[in-house]
């Protein structure tokens, strides 16, 4: 049994629906009691169901990337705004260490070396904004 509460035009209904059958209900209206006839039944809506499907990644596909002179260039895993640099041209990182942080869906993302290296040089400074794959760090 489904039950509504309505005010039209001052008048307070409380209404009460029991279902006999596809076509017909048993209505209660204040306390009074009424067999309806449905002309055409409401089809029920259907929520979508998401399904996610695995996406492979194409070859070369990543954040580091070889460059021509056997570095490689670390690059942004989504479109974000650099907030601080850890690293400068020269320094000598270790696989795993935070070489910058980036804001990227009002959150902060530590970009790590994925290997060790030199930072060869930085292809961005604080403040700017990058897209997704743009090239942060060259690393040699």
């Amino acid at each position: 049994m489904k039950t509504f509460k309505f005010i039209i035009k001052g008048q307070r209904y409380e209404i009460a629906v029991n279902e006999s059958d596809d076509t017909h209900l048993e209505v209660d209206v204040n306390g009074t009691t009424y067999k309806v006839e449905v002309e055409h039944a409401a089809t029920a809506r259907k929520t979508p169901k998401l399904v996610r499907k695995p996406v492979a990644k194409q070859p070369g596909e990543g954040k580091l990337k070889k460059s021509e002179g056997g570095g490689f260039k670390v690059k942004a895993p989504l479109p974000g705004n650099i907030i601080k640099i850890n690293v400068k041209p020269g320094d000598t990182v270790i696989k795993g260490q935070t070489l910058l942080v980036m804001e990227a869906m009002k959150m902060e993302n530590n970009i790590q070396a994925e290997k060790e290296g030199t930072i060869k040089e930085l292809k961005i400074k604080e403040g700017d904004s990058v897209l997704q794959d743009d090239v942060l760090i060259e690393m040699e």
